[in-house]
This record gives structure tokens, sequence and C-alpha cells, in this order.
């Protein structure tokens, strides 16, 4: 009888623990697939705004047709990467559409025209909005894939993780320097009035800052 009454005690323990465990995975998991769906929807609005951005660049810059070719193939391959799920393939995709859009930036800058476009300002004021929301979900979910994956491998989680279907998570990864949204410095057009420079010789017409003549 009391051999009985062990035995019961110490499945019933095992299995509070088991249950403890399960949940605990259970927790992580969803943390993580909740971090990854913040990082999705920026992706998404990501993916949006760089379209009209592209058109907005196009109406100043019509003869830059292989860079704007470039933007909305790396884009196809970023949206395409992003129905997989697998941050593996998303990474490298999103890189390379940054650096896409870095040459876009870089032909935007060679038209000053643009800085009196407002929806040009405002779609690069979204655009760096929505990377630094993009930054901050990336690393949000870094630190749960972290964690959960920690946990998975870790006795005695790991004992239960395989036959209870629970599977490690890819990090996602972002080149250095990517992400950041090139700020666009437009050049004073010719002929824009300069700063005299003090240690120069006075503009013409102006007196001299001598003495008065007596």
């Amino acid at each position: 009888m009391v051999a009985l009454i062990i035995i019961v005690a110490v499945v019933v323990i095992l299995g509070g623990v088991g249950v403890l465990l399960f949940n605990g995975l259970v927790r992580r998991r969803n943390r993580t697939k909740e971090a990854w769906s913040e990082i999705d929807v920026e992706l998404k609005r990501r993916h949006d705004l760089i379209p009209n951005l592209v058109e907005t660049v196009k109406g100043y810059a019509s003869h830059e047709q292989r860079t704007f070719e470039a933007v909305t193939a790396a884009r196809a391959g970023a949206v395409a990467a992003g129905a997989t799920g697998d941050p593996a393939q998303i990474g490298p995709a999103e890189n390379a559409l940054s650096s896409s859009l870095r040459s876009l930036f870089a032909v935007a800058e060679n038209y000053p025209q643009l800085r009196a476009v407002e929806s040009f300002m405002q779609l690069q004021e979204q655009l760096t909005a929505t990377e630094d929301k993009l930054e901050y979900a990336r690393r949000y979910y870094n630190t749960s894939a972290r964690d959960y994956n920690i946990a998975l491998q870790t006795f005695p989680r790991n004992i239960l993780a395989g036959p209870l279907g629970f599977q490690a998570v890819g990090f996602f990864e972002t080149a250095e320097g990517e992400r950041a949204v090139p700020e666009v410095h437009f050049e004073a057009p010719i002929g824009a009035a300069r700063t005299t420079d003090p240690s120069g010789p006075p503009p013409s017409g102006s007196q001299s800052s001598g003495p008065p003549p007596a």
C-alpha cells in the first residue's frame, strides 16, 4: 500500500513538472511568434511604400531605368521571401532590397527639385520611421528566439521538445548598416547665394570697416 502511494505520488509530481515544462515552452514559442508578427507587419509596410517612392523619383529621373528596375526586382524578391516565413531566406532578400534603396536615394540626391515635392519627403520620413520600428522588432524577435531555442536545448525540456513538436527557430539577421535609410542631401542649385568669407575682401560696393575720414 505504501509503495503504491509512493508510485502515485512520483507519477503526480512528474506529471506536474511535465505540465510546467510544456507550458513554459508554449509561452516562449508564442512570444517568439508574436515578435515575428511585428516584423512581418513592418516588412509589409516597407514593401508598400517602395512603389510610390520609385514612381516619385522616376518623375524627375526617368532615364535611371536600371536603378528603378533593380529596386522593383529586389522588392519582388523580398515579398517572395516573406511568403516563406523563413528568417534565413527573408534576411538576405531584405538586405538586397536595402542596397537597392540606397542606390535609389543616391539618384534622388542629383535632383534638388525633389526637395520641393512633399510626397517624396513624406515617403522618406515614413520609410525612416518604418526602418526604426523594424530594427526594434528585429531585436525583440531575436531575443525571444534566443530564449526559446535555449529552452529547447536544456535539460529536461529537451526530452519533451522533440516528441511534442517544438522546433528551434532561426534568427532574423541583417547586414550591419543596411537598415538605415540614407538621408538625401540635396546640393544647392547653381547661382544660389553664398555666404561671404569673412577672411576675404568685402563685397563690391560695400564700405570699408576702417575708421571714418577726419
